[in-house]
């Protein structure tokens, strides 16, 4: 008998700063469902998440609490744990910076690298951004401030040891030319060669004086472990590296990692930095790193300082776990970042997971008891050519819906897996408006025929329920419970209910009471006429046109071609659409282009409400930059006419299109 084939996956480890909102909670989920989908098809997997707990930063915050820095990062860590526990998520081993084994490991490798001399010791003189741990130049900056947080920086000058990274980056250049698949997705890699390798690496300053919460450096111990030096070795470290002696049986099978899942704001880190540490230390690289995008609020980043911060534990006792972990791995793109919304929650929670599944498996089940007392056997009767045609229809998307699964999953497209999965539901649901059983059942002659159809049917259920396990766990067992073996169960239990986004925004905004309007709504209501802004793009009209059939409008500058071809047009599908609150002019639409989800604030209140919107297909302008309307972020522009009364309408295309369709 044959060994599994062995996989290792591991996230970021989370910084130990404070509690991690939705977006930082995404990427455990996102690793949990490829580990557990890895795990299905026969993988011995080892699954590791954990804590960052070094650096400056976290000694500040302890010193404002009046905790020591452990204490502080006690709880912190705790709190991240509790998180991904309570989002379901099968991770092998947690591991924290401050471990012992792993902090003595640091200490090994720090030491190695120094006698190797690839480790010198210098002075370093530049601006300094706390929050992220780093060093950067003048010429680094970006207006001034830090390139990668946007946050100030602080001129700094300090004895530190450097790592000399050049020595390494012929030899990155060429691993990463030659394994196309090690950096993705591809636009990941071009950043890193173009704008960090092919220009030239800088040494990198790997330890510092100035704080002491860190890893001393045991040979000259005013001198603290650079914190990425120290998180980035957690990665071997957790399984078993041993960096002066015989490393475990675990880390000669797992290592190298099969994939590093990471967040793309420290692609950096992890592409760079980290294949040049183990080519230092004579260890194989990483199979593959993975940057994703960022989950969005729906008026941009999270931040505390924003005030926009969605949790994990908040979402769930509204939603559910799995509702939760199906709206961050269904919504989010496989390159572009995705959008996350109460009320593009709600509208999922309805759409998909309510009336797409939950009522497809609880008529299917109340129909099997109903008509055979909870026992169906397939009897083959399928008389006429429409019976057969639309039986070997289903039996078709069912079989091929696992090949599909595995040939996205296979490429890290998690929310395209997830839509295959959901596509099989949807045909199962269009089975049951072809074959209409309850029809059937009038007619005892079509007794057979019905058995069948139910059949076909609860088999269909059962194969998407277990391929739905990775991404909804404990849904996939709901179902499979209710579909039982042999006989369902008698009392159908109802998976999702539906919720009313009004009743929902109501207590959303108990728990987080609105800001009064940051902006007076003239001069930005979105219809396109003031500058800069998003929304929707009406004309002009010229007062006194003297013919009702047309409109003469003032004429604008000419453009070039060249002009014109740096706007992005595509057709948009409205999947949700709201009011702004407290705002007499805009509607705030979610808009999908192709696979993005767009938010687009618009000054057509006052032409339509939000329900005549839902559904539209639209023609987006989708490369305006982004503003803020009346506080709310608007990322593209719908495109309107106007006649002379002031009266709007949506340009929709003529014939049916696809969402994200250009529009040229």
């Amino acid at each position: 008998m044959s060994e599994k084939p062995k996989y290792y996956i591991t996230t970021a480890i989370a910084y130990t700063s404070g509690k991690p909102h939705i977006g930082n909670t995404y990427e455990i989920i996102l690793a949990d469902a490829i580990a557990r989908y890895k795990r299905s098809r026969g993988y011995d997997v080892f699954f590791q998440t954990g804590t960052d707990e070094h650096g400056q930063k976290i000694e500040l915050k302890a010193e404002e609490a009046g905790i020591t820095p452990k204490e502080y990062v006690d709880n912190v860590a705790g709190e991240i744990r509790r998180i991904w526990d309570l989002m379901n998520t099968s991770y092998d081993k947690f591991i924290r910076t401050t471990d012992e084994d792993h902090e003595r490991q640091v200490q090994k490798i720090f030491k190695k690298l120094y006698d190797k001399g690839d480790i010198y010791k210098g002075y370093y003189e530049g601006m300094y951004c706390t929050p992220c741990e780093s060093f950067f130049t003048e010429s680094q900056l970006v207006d001034g401030k830090c390139p990668d947080c946007g946050r100030e920086v602080q001129p700094a000058k300090e004895e530190a040891y450097f790592f000399k990274m050049s020595k390494y980056a012929d030899r990155l250049i060429e691993h990463i030319n030659t394994h196309p698949e090690f950096i993705q997705p591809v636009s990941r890699k071009n950043e890193m060669m173009n704008n960090f390798l092919l220009p030239g690496l800088q040494d990198l300053c790997v330890s510092r004086t100035s704080f002491k919460w860190g890893v001393p450096v045991d040979f000259d111990p005013k001198h603290v472990v650079y914190v990425w030096l120290d998180a980035l070795t957690n990665y071997i470290t957790g399984i078993g590296y041993e960096c002066d002696g015989e490393s475990t049986e675990q880390f000669k099978k797992d290592w190298p990692a099969d994939l590093h899942l990471i967040g793309k704001d420290i692609i950096r880190f992890h592409t760079i930095y980290w294949p040049i540490f183990l080519m230092a230390l004579d260890l194989p690289l990483p199979k593959q790193i993975f940057g994703h995008p960022w989950l969005l609020q729906g008026d941009g980043k999270m931040s505390k300082s924003k005030g926009n911060v969605l949790y994990a534990d908040e979402l769930v006792d509204f939603f559910g776990v799995d509702a939760v972990r199906y709206f961050v791995l269904h919504e989010m793109p496989f390159e572009n970042d995705g959008v996350i919304t109460w009320e593009l929650m709600v509208e999922r929670m309805n759409s998909d997971l309510a009336n797409t599944l939950g009522n497809l498996v609880n008529r299917t089940v109340s129909m099997t008891n109903k008509y055979f007392g909870g026992v169906v056997t397939d009897k083959g009767a399928a008389g006429t050519e429409e019976e057969r045609s639309v039986d070997a229809d289903l039996k078709a998307v069912t079989e091929n819906t696992p090949k599909a699964v595995e040939a996205k999953m296979n490429d890290l497209r998690v929310a395209d897996a997830i839509t295959e999965i959901f596509t099989l539901f949807k045909r199962c649901n269009k089975y049951i408006d072809e074959t209409l059983p309850w029809a059937l059942a009038k007619d005892e002659a079509k007794k057979d025929r019905l058995e069948t159809v139910l059949y076909n049917l609860l088999e269909s259920i059962r194969a998407g329920a277990l391929l739905i396990e990775p991404f909804m766990p404990e849904t996939s067992e709901r179902i499979l419970k209710q579909l039982g073996d042999g006989k369902v169960t008698e009392k159908p239990e109802i998976l999702f209910a539906r919720l009313d986004v009004n009743e929902v925004m109501k207590k959303v905004e108990e728990l987080h009471p609105q800001v009064t309007e940051e902006a007076d709504e003239s001069g930005a209501d979105g219809t396109g006429k003031a500058e800069g802004a998003g929304g929707t793009g009406a004309c002009g009209c010229k007062e006194g046109a003297a013919d009702a059939g047309v409109i003469d409008i003032e004429a604008k500058p000419e453009i070039t071609f060249e002009d014109f071809g740096k706007m992005q047009f595509q057709v948009g599908e409205i999947i949700a659409c709201e009011e702004v609150k407290k705002s007499r002019k805009l509607l705030c639409s979610q808009v999908k282009v192709g696979s993005q989800v767009k938010q687009i604030v618009s000054g057509i209140k006052a032409h339509y409400t939000p329900e005549e919107m839902v559904g539209k297909k639209v023609m987006v302008l989708v490369n305006l930059k982004p503003a803020k309307l009346a506080g709310v972020l608007s990322e593209g522009m719908l495109l309107c006419a106007e006649d002379a009364d002031g009266k709007l309408a949506l340009m929709t295309p003529e014939k049916p299109m696809p969402a994200g369709a250009e529009i040229c």
